[in-house]
């Protein structure tokens, strides 16, 4: 796992190098091992790499014999033996067993096209010295990132992380209104917008190509998942059951090729013991696992992991947080570059931070949720959705909307008169339904807070334009396969695969993904919807598929996720950093938001009305990094250092 950078110039010059060599030192953290540039005519590109495979090769920047090409690359292609294959019937010679030469010889053969050949996780560029044209590409789920950007004087450049971008001395830091009420409402910076203007991240399953003088650039999507269109129930389950297991173990091992130590993240979830489960069965050697616990009971998963731990014998080891590990918050903003705002980057750096102690490679059970339904608010948009369908929408949508507005919003009342949100999911279509149930602060909530002057620079632009826009293009109107389909669109790759490359690559450890191997998330994408979530049951062949590997308390308990106790942190040792942030902070100066209405968030949540603790986050989290953006001084949290104990199982 690497990290990449670069400049092309707008009028042809050579690139300044100490430009380029600062870009590239901010990203040094994906890359100890080794590190170099290479600046020609029209660009410079430059490189950190973590070795994985063959270390006595594959030094980047990569260029081909006759210079025409030169390659920077991020990932790993999986299936690079069988393509060297391919490639040398052609002519191709490889030195030594790096996926670096494989792709680079895949460059020259197939061009564009080569994408169409790769199976991995990788963000790469290009640099043709003949015709003076940059080409990058992104995976086809977002595994690994690339963000791109112009500046004034029209040069792009390009880098596996914002803060690369940033080390040029013309890009500039005012945000990009769009990028700020996605997060608001998300959480996390959803594609293609990044959190400065003229700064994009490039989609998932794209391409892009630019020549100096062309303006902006153009994305090329190459792959998209492709859901059924009816719940035609087809196979059995049985049957389905069979495969999957056996399609999982491919994936699997094609991802333990490593010529370094490799281990996996163990949570005590469904997702990660069916990974570990399968790397039992392929290893001679016990599996290396970490898992995360926490001092409160009600997060605390850790039990359920050394169960799995013990009956694939493997070598466990565990880190245990307690309630003030939020003294990595400053950590945690340095480290995502946007605001970030997905609580549980808290205990997944610690488990990077864990798992880099033994291992340099890990492999994690992220995606599953997505292939195969296993998200509580699936079930619940299922349901919003048929009664939807009950009630024509010439009187749907102002009823429910009327109710929506009136209903008092009832936070500690029993769950059966908590109706608001469905009363306002109900008046929607489908899409935008689903972007008001992952809302981490409401749009009527954001409404409230945002300043006349902000909403008149959003221009009516809200993130449930986004998910409507995605949403037309899911190619089946199951609510089921569009909620997937719109998660595959900015949830997995904004939220969920961001929080763990940024956490993982800050202690220099890879993470690979089974899970969300693209053929593998194909197969699962076509099967019916009644598959995933069956009676109220989520992941219904994903558990079928492995009752005869894991203990049945692990496959069917309910859910609890990798969260930690926020409500309970802004009452608590939390409370005068929000206040703070909340009632005289950035915020509060920045003219984006009502400092009234900020103040009354505050004071709802510490006495007891309300609870925001999840918008207090968002919130606390863009305060810090405004002012760290803005150099302002203001109270630091401390790391408690709270660094990994090892505890064996």
């Amino acid at each position: 796992m690497c990290g990449l950078t670069g400049i092309v110039t707008g009028d042809g010059r050579i690139p300044d190098r100490a430009v380029l060599d600062a870009m590239n030192t901010a990203q040094a953290h994906r890359g100890p091992d080794q590190h170099d540039l290479v600046l020609v005519e029209g660009a410079g590109l430059a490189h950190r790499r973590l070795t994985i495979l063959d270390p006595t090769s594959g030094e980047q920047p990569m260029r081909s014999a006759d210079g025409r090409f030169t390659l920077v690359y991020n990932g790993e292609i999986y299936n690079y033996r069988q393509l060297n294959i391919e490639l040398e019937a052609a002519g191709y010679r490889f030195p030594g067993h790096c996926d670096t030469d494989t792709l680079l010889a895949a460059w020259q053969h197939w061009g564009p096209d080569c994408v169409g050949h790769l199976r991995g996780m990788f963000a790469f560029a290009v640099w043709d010295a003949r015709e003076q044209r940059l080409f990058l590409a992104r995976d086809r789920l977002g595994i690994k990132p690339l963000y791109y950007a112009l500046t004034p004087d029209g040069d792009l450049l390009f880098g596996s992380e914002l803060k690369t971008l940033m080390a040029h001395p013309r890009m500039t830091r005012e945000i990009e209104p769009r990028a700020l009420e996605g997060f608001l409402g998300l959480g996390y910076v959803p594609e293609p917008y990044a959190i400065f203007r003229n700064a994009f991240k490039l989609s998932a399953g794209h391409t892009l190509a630019w020549q100096a003088g062309q303006g902006r650039p153009a994305e090329r999507a190459y792959w998209d998942v492709q859901f059924p269109p009816s719940d035609d129930s087809g196979a059995g389950t049985e049957t389905l059951a069979e495969e999957l297991h056996s399609r999982l173990d491919e994936s699997v091992r094609m991802r333990l090729v490593a010529d370094v130590p490799l281990g996996a993240f163990l949570s005590g979830g469904v997702d990660s013991s069916a990974v570990v489960s399968l790397m039992a069965g392929a290893s001679s050697d016990p599996v290396k696992t970490c898992a995360i616990g926490f001092d409160n009971q009600a997060f605390d998963e850790s039990d359920h992991a050394r169960t799995v731990a013990r009956r694939f014998a493997t070598d466990h080891r565990e880190h245990r947080i307690a309630s003030q590990e939020f003294g990595l918050i400053d950590t945690l903003v340095d480290v995502y570059d946007e605001p970030f705002a997905d609580s549980s980057a808290l205990p997944t750096y610690r488990v990077c931070e864990l798992a880099r102690r033994q291992v340099k490679v890990a492999l994690s059970g992220d995606g599953g949720d997505e292939n195969f339904a296993g998200y509580r608010r699936y079930r619940l948009h299922l349901n919003e959705s048929r009664a939807r369908a009950r009630i024509p929408s010439a009187i749907r949508q102002p009823l429910f909307g009327l109710l929506g507005r009136v209903y008092p919003k009832l936070d500690r009342a029993p769950r059966l008169l908590r109706a608001k949100t469905t009363f306002q999911s109900l008046a929607m279509d489908t899409a935008e339904a689903y972007c008001h149930s992952v809302s981490v602060i409401p749009q009527d909530l954001r409404e409230q807070l945002y300043s006349d002057a902000f909403k008149q620079e959003l221009g009516g632009y809200r993130v449930r334009d986004l998910f409507v826009h995605h949403g037309q293009a899911a190619g089946s109107d199951h609510p089921l396969s569009v909620a997937q389909y719109l998660d595959f669109k900015t949830w997995l790759p904004g939220g969920i695969l961001t929080k763990v490359d940024r956490a993982s690559m800050a202690h220099g450890l890879e993470v690979r993904v089974p899970l969300l191997d693209h053929e593998f998330v194909e197969w699962a994408a076509s099967l019916a919807p009644g598959h995933k979530l069956n009676k109220g049951q989520g992941k219904y062949v994903l558990k079928k598929a492995f009752e005869r590997d894991l203990p049945h308390d692990i496959l069917y308990r309910s859910k609890q996720g990798f969260s930690v106790p926020l409500a309970n942190w802004f009452r608590g040792p939390l409370r005068e950093t929000a206040r703070h942030a909340l009632t005289e902070g950035a915020l509060v100066e920045s003219g984006l938001f009502k400092p009234a209405a900020l103040a009354r968030l505050w004071e709802q949540h510490t006495q007891g009305q309300r609870d925001h603790g999840a918008s207090l986050w968002v919130l606390l989290m863009l305060s810090r990094f405004m002012e760290r953006e803005m150099g302002r001084q203001s109270p630091t949290f401390t790391d408690t250092g709270n660094a990994p104990r090892v505890v064996h199982a």
